[in-house]
């Protein structure tokens, strides 16, 4: 009698939903850095000029000092923008740092803490290679960077969508997971938006800043994962 074929035998090419997942993972994030590629070499060359400047103008208000909208518009902006600054996402990821730890997986505790520092390196080193001045529009709030990726937007992509993706990892409803992931999105795209609104950049800044930071957290997870799955493999027989 013949002994089962493997059933990863059975699958086209071998392969299983699991490699299947990661090859989509993979092109996923390999779309997203060539977006902020095709981003930056534009930016470089100055062909984002026009769509930086019609957008950013039309956000303004006749004598383009102050942004479109009631004052009270303009203050929720800033406090929606405080959410990426360097503090409070320091402060999110200390909280989750912590709840790993409580749960006693210091190891991904760990890995969490260098993806998060390791974004803020990356952001870092692309400001100072790209060193792109600020927007010479009056600004609402200070800043003290070159402009081109938005730290604000790259950060927040990295440490929401971390955390949101650990704690979707944590439970087993379907939809405590999708709430987790969007409340991350939404909390990501609101502070790019602000940025945009209270003229400290360039709408291009912000959408590379989500590019490389998105890419960037995805990375970082599925390695984390990838850790993680390792002790639950036993050698093969």
């Amino acid at each position: 009698m013949s002994e089962p074929v493997p059933d990863i035998e059975r699958r086209p090419f071998g392969c299983s939903p699991q490699g299947k997942n990661r090859l989509i993972v993979g092109m996923l994030v390999a779309c997203l850095v060539l977006g902020f590629g095709v981003l930056a070499e534009e930016v470089r060359e100055g062909d984002t000029t026009k769509f930086d400047l019609a957008i950013m103008s039309t956000l303004r208000g006749a004598d383009q000092a102050y942004p479109i909208g009631p004052p009270w518009l303009q203050e929720a902006a800033r406090d929606v923008t405080s959410i990426g600054s360097v503090v409070f996402l320091g402060f999110v990821l200390m909280a989750g740092v912590a709840y790993l730890l409580l749960v006693h997986k210091r190891a991904l505790a760990i890995w969490m803490a260098v993806a998060v520092a390791g974004g803020e390196l990356l952001g870092t080193i692309l400001k100072l290679s790209f060193n792109r001045p600020r927007p010479e529009i009056p600004h609402v709030t200070r800043v003290f960077t070159a402009s081109f990726p938005s730290g604000h937007a790259m950060l927040s992509a990295i440490t929401f969508l971390t955390v949101g993706a650990l704690l979707s990892h944590a439970s087993q409803d379907l939809r405590l997971k999708v709430y987790f992931m969007t409340l991350a999105v939404f909390l990501t795209v609101a502070v790019g938006i602000s940025r945009v609104y209270l003229a400290v950049h360039y709408p291009t800044d912000v959408l590379a800043g989500w590019c490389i930071g998105s890419g960037w957290a995805i990375l970082c997870w599925i390695v984390a994962l990838w850790f993680q799955e390792r002790p639950k493999r036993g050698p093969k027989t």
